[in-house]
C-alpha cells in the first residue's frame, strides 16, 4: 500500500467535516497523497485548507490531477445517502480512462455500473467498492466477549464527531506504550487505510451486530488491545441501529466517549446534544445489560480548538464526568490507555502486563 499514488476527489466539499475520508486518509498516510481534486479550494494548499499536514496541491480539473501521476482516484466525501453525484460522474470515468484504480466507499457501487465496468475493462484500470460486504455473516451470539483482548468500542455524541481518528489514535498510543494493538475499522476510510474490518452500515440489520463480533474476532488473535471504531450515534434519529448493533456485537470492555465539545446540536438534524453525563450513563446502561462496559474516558475532537482551548475543555469535562478527557490528536491517547488500565479488567492480556507495558 506504501507505493500508492493517491488523487482524492472532494468536488465542493473539502474540508474537516465535509469530506471525512480525504481528510482522515491526509491525516493518516500523507506520503500516498498526490493531490486534492476540488474546484472550490483550487489553489490553496490541503494543509491551508485543514490547518495540519503537508502542503498538497489542490486542482481544479481532473487533467491537472492526472498530471501530478497518480495510481488511484480515491471519492473522498461519502455524500448523504451515499449516491454518487451526476456532476462526478465525467471524473470517475476519466480517471478509468487513464488507468486508475477507482476506490469509492459510496453505497452506490460503482463496479455494478454497466457504463463504468465496460471503462475500466476497456482500459485495464479497476474499480474497488469499499462497501461490499460478505453474505456470509452470522447473527451475534456473543462470541466476542471471550476474546483474549480488551476490546475497547469508542462511541460519539454524534455522528461525523471523530470516532474513526479516536481509534486510530488509541491503537497509536498503545503500541507506543508496549502493547500489541489492533484498529479494527468498520467504515469505508479505516478499511482503505488497511485495518482489518467491512463497513458495517451496508450490513443486513439483523446482520449489523454479527459483523461487529466478526471483526473483533478476526482482530483479537495476538493482540493486548482491539479498539473497534465506532458508528452513528446512539440517540440519532437516522443511524442509531448501527451503534447499538455495534455495541451488542463487538461486547467491549470499556468504551471511549468521543466529543466535540464546540458543538451543541447534531449536524444533521439540529438536535441538542444533551450533557456528557447523560451520554455516559445511556451507552454504560445499554451495554450492560449483556455485559458491563464502562465509559472510562472522553477523546475530544479539537479540530478548531487551540491547545489551550483543547486543554481548558479537557479540565471542564473532567469536572463535569470525572473521567480523563484528552484531545488525542493534539496531545495523544495515553491518558485513555491509563484509564482502560486503572479500571482493573481481567485484561489485557496477562503477557504484556506482565512485560511491564505502559508501566
Amino acid at each position: 500500500m506504501a507505493d500508492r499514488r493517491i488523487l482524492i476527489l472532494a468536488e465542493g466539499r473539502f474540508g474537516v467535516l465535509d469530506a471525512k475520508t480525504a481528510t482522515c486518509v491526509i491525516r493518516y498516510a500523507p506520503d500516498e497523497v498526490v493531490g486534492v481534486l476540488d474546484s472550490v479550494t483550487a489553489g490553496a494548499t490541503t494543509d491551508e485548507v485543514l490547518g495540519f499536514g503537508p502542503p498538497l496541491p489542490i486542482v481544479a480539473r481532473l487533467e491537472a490531477g492526472l498530471a501530478l501521476g497518480p495510481d488511484t482516484f480515491l471519492i473522498g466525501v461519502a455524500p448523504r445517502g451515499g449516491r454518487l453525484p451526476e456532476a462526478w460522474r465525467a471524473m470517475v470515468k476519466g480517471a478509468l480512462e487513464a488507468g486508475l484504480e477507482v476506490v469509492s466507499g459510496l453505497h452506490t457501487f460503482l463496479g455494478d455500473d454497466p457504463e463504468l465496468a465496460a471503462i475500466a475493462a476497456r482500459s485495464g484500470a479497476s474499480i474497488r467498492d469499499l462497501r461490499r460486504v460478505p453474505s456470509d455473516l452470522p447473527v451475534a451470539s456473543r462470541k466476542a466477549a471471550s476474546v483474549d483482548a480488551l476490546v475497547v468500542l469508542t462511541v460519539g455524541t454524534d455522528c461525523n464527531v471523530g470516532k474513526m481518528t479516536a481509534s486510530v489514535e488509541l491503537a497509536a498510543a498503545a503500541r507506543r506504550m508496549g502493547f500489541a494493538a489492533a484498529f479494527a475499522p468498520t467504515g469505508q476510510t479505516g478499511l482503505f487505510l488497511g485495518g482489518r474490518g467491512l463497513v458495517v452500515d451496508r450490513v443486513i440489520a439483523d446482520f449489523v451486530a454479527g459483523a461487529a463480533e466478526t471483526i473483533v474476532l478476526d482482530n483479537a488473535p495476538g493482540q493486548d488491545f482491539v479498539f473497534v471504531e465506532g458508528q452513528g450515534s446512539l440517540l440519532h434519529p437516522g443511524y442509531s441501529g448501527v451503534t447499538l448493533g455495534l455495541i451488542h456485537g463487538s461486547q467491549p470492555d470499556a468504551m471511549v466517549l468521543v466529543h466535540q465539545p464546540t458543538r451543541l446540536r447534531t449536524l444533521n438534524d439540529e438536535i441538542e446534544i444533551m450533557p456528557l453525563p447523560d451520554w455516559i450513563e445511556l451507552h454504560e446502561r445499554m451495554a450492560g445489560y449483556l455485559k458491563p462496559a464502562p465509559v472510562v474516558g472522553v477523546a475530544i475532537n479539537g479540530y478548531d480548538l487551540d491547545d489551550s482551548a483543547a486543554r481548558a475543555w479537557a479540565e471542564r469535562i473532567t469536572a463535569d464526568t470525572g473521567l480523563p478527557a484528552v484531545d488525542p490528536v493534539k496531545f495523544g491517547a495515553e491518558p485513555l490507555i491509563e484509564a482502560i488500565l486503572a479500571r482493573g479488567l481481567d485484561k489485557p492480556r496477562p503477557s504484556a502486563v506482565a512485560r511491564g507495558a505502559g508501566r
